[in-house]
């Protein structure tokens, strides 16, 4: 199974000079927990709950009064249609990310999450459950 045929094509995107308060009303609209950052159809990053958490929230700034770009992060691990789900699964695996978006050529075309590829391959679910207990600092057992 491919990247394409389990992403989510309704990517929610927000501009870098937005603040973080308008990107967490979007979430909240939309019921998600990122949005892609994109200046003039040109990928900048990504925002991420643990972003506004982290970076904002933890450390007491106004979200009114922030920009996106301030926090959002700006190395973002992208993906393209053409790889089989499991790649998706290792790349999230390795770099501890849950969101991965999915690129042809340099067009912003989807988005697939843990989520996505837990419903989609459910053998995998051991492996994607390593990412919720590595934000825990929890190791999983092989049994």
């Amino acid at each position: 199974m491919l990247v394409r045929d389990i992403m989510n094509k309704d990517v929610k995107t927000i501009e870098p000079d937005e603040t973080v308060q308008e990107a967490a009303a979007k979430m909240s609209k939309h019921s998600i927990g990122s949005l892609i950052v994109i200046r003039g159809g040109s990928l900048q990053g990504i925002l991420t709950e643990r972003d506004i958490m982290s970076k904002l929230v933890a450390k007491s700034l106004s979200a009114s009064k922030t920009r996106v770009s301030d926090i959002m992060s700006k190395a973002v691990v992208m993906i393209s249609p053409d790889r089989d789900v499991e790649d998706a699964a290792e790349v999230m695996i390795e770099r501890g990310i849950k969101k991965l978006p999915v690129i042809k050529g340099d067009k912003l075309i989807g988005i697939v999450t843990s989520m996505d590829i837990v419903i989609a391959q459910p053998k995998l679910m051991e492996q994607m459950a390593s990412l919720f207990l590595m934000a825990k600092g929890k190791k999983i057992m092989a049994g």
